[in-house]
């Protein structure tokens, strides 16, 4: 067993005063040789070490209404309420009254808030009252476009309203047959939404409705010029809403010049959640990061563990390594296919395999209940990047951990 610095439930964990460049070192570098570099911000290292809050009982959010009193059709309500939903989140609470009014909308809201139901029950109420309607929704990544569908068709079953995903990795034929169909929403990437529209299988002239949703991951990912050719192609007269935990200056720019009197709302929680423990585990000269991490993984309080990697390659040669090595690992990255890791993800969601190892952009915007613990096998870019890896862990008010490798 190798020895280490951390230890699984210490109190007072030792702090570096020294700053550290994120993911500075290449993580497979056992065999030697020169070691690649990679630039990210300076992040001091006891920025990843916290210890979790004890859970107290938190005075519960009282929404001023609940989904009975919203004027929604009464075939949207009752799905609503077949989901077992009756009081609304807080950035729903706020939000959809303006919607329903037709206005552009800023919604600042951290991940996990409910932002998709902000959106799509008063898009969805708008399209029963006028079948012309159509709703674009533009999002970073495919797996948060399949998870946006989801709630679709969950809150517009039996409704008959149809919907297409359009992502890259996915087949892009099969994706221009569904265009063809009878459909009311497209939801997509910027890249593939853009490809189809360059072959003109999609003119969005016909659309009035448009949702940026992540748009601060839209920009770190430099999706911004693709997203204004988008935005350029709608029709004029259109309702514009956006969707961001952050407001960068160029989302500020983009907002200024596209959405016409919005509404700000801002619904921010702490910077991170005061029910995750975080620590760091130091590796010391000598030591075999691999070896550190499978002896981690073998306590059996590791029950369900997302491991985030820097690249695709090392995402991918973790999740092999770990396979080997007798864990139920499986890897989501950016090389993968589609349907590849679309069952990856369904095998961790519905506990099959243990260990999902995923990069950022994989990972982004993704919800799965009972995370034990995040890992950071490489260290974040940015501070930013570390927050939204560890809101995986310590959901729906349960205490999670998160362990950051130094």
């Amino acid at each position: 067993m190798h020895s280490r610095n951390f230890k699984a439930g210490s109190s007072r964990p030792t702090r570096s005063r020294a700053p550290f460049q994120g993911g500075q070192k290449n993580s497979f570098n056992n065999q030697g040789g020169r070691k690649k570099r990679f630039t990210g911000n300076y992040i001091d290292i006891s920025r990843f070490i916290n210890k979790a809050a004890p859970i107290v009982e938190a005075e519960a959010y009282v929404p001023d209404t609940i989904f009975a009193d919203f004027k929604i059709e009464e075939s949207i309500k009752k799905n609503i309420a077949a989901r077992g939903f009756e009081h609304p989140t807080p950035i729903q609470d706020k939000t959809i009254p303006h919607i329903l009014e037709g206005k552009d909308l800023i919604g600042l809201a951290n991940t996990g808030t409910g932002k998709t139901g902000a959106f799509l029950l008063p898009m969805l109420d708008k399209i029963i009252k006028n079948p012309h309607e159509k709703l674009l929704v533009v999002v970073p990544t495919r797996e948060l476009a399949i998870q946006i569908q989801e709630e679709f068709r969950a809150f517009a079953a039996g409704l008959r309203i149809g919907s297409v995903v359009v992502v890259g990795g996915a087949n892009i034929r099969t994706q221009i047959e569904c265009l063809r169909s009878r459909y009311n929403v497209v939801i997509g990437t910027p890249g593939r939404l853009k490809d189809l529209i360059q072959r003109k299988n999609l003119h969005l002239n016909t659309f009035a409705n448009v949702v940026l949703d992540e748009a601060d991951r839209m920009l770190d990912m430099g999706f911004m010029p693709d997203v204004r050719y988008l935005l350029s192609l709608v029709a004029p007269k259109r309702q514009t809403l956006f969707f961001s935990a952050t407001l960068a200056p160029e989302i500020e720019k983009l907002i200024q010049e596209f959405l016409v009197d919005p509404i700000k709302i801002s619904i921010r929680t702490r910077e991170t959640a005061a029910n995750i423990d975080q620590d760091v585990v130091r590796v010391k000269p000598g030591e075999d990061k691999i070896e550190v991490l499978q002896d981690l993984l073998r306590k059996a309080n590791f029950s369900k563990v997302l491991i985030f990697s820097r690249t695709k390659h090392g995402a991918e040669k973790l999740s092999i390594i770990l396979g080997k090595n007798g864990f139920k690992a499986q890897s989501i990255h950016g090389d993968k296919s589609h349907a590849k890791r679309q069952k990856a993800l369904k095998l961790f969601k519905e506990n099959y395999v243990e260990i999902l190892v995923a990069t950022d952009v994989a990972a982004r915007g993704l919800d799965i209940p009972n995370v034990s613990h995040v890992i950071n096998f490489d260290v974040p870019a940015t501070y930013e990047d570390y927050i939204h890896r560890i809101g995986r862990t310590g959901r729906a008010g349960k205490t999670g951990t998160a362990l950051t490798f130094v």
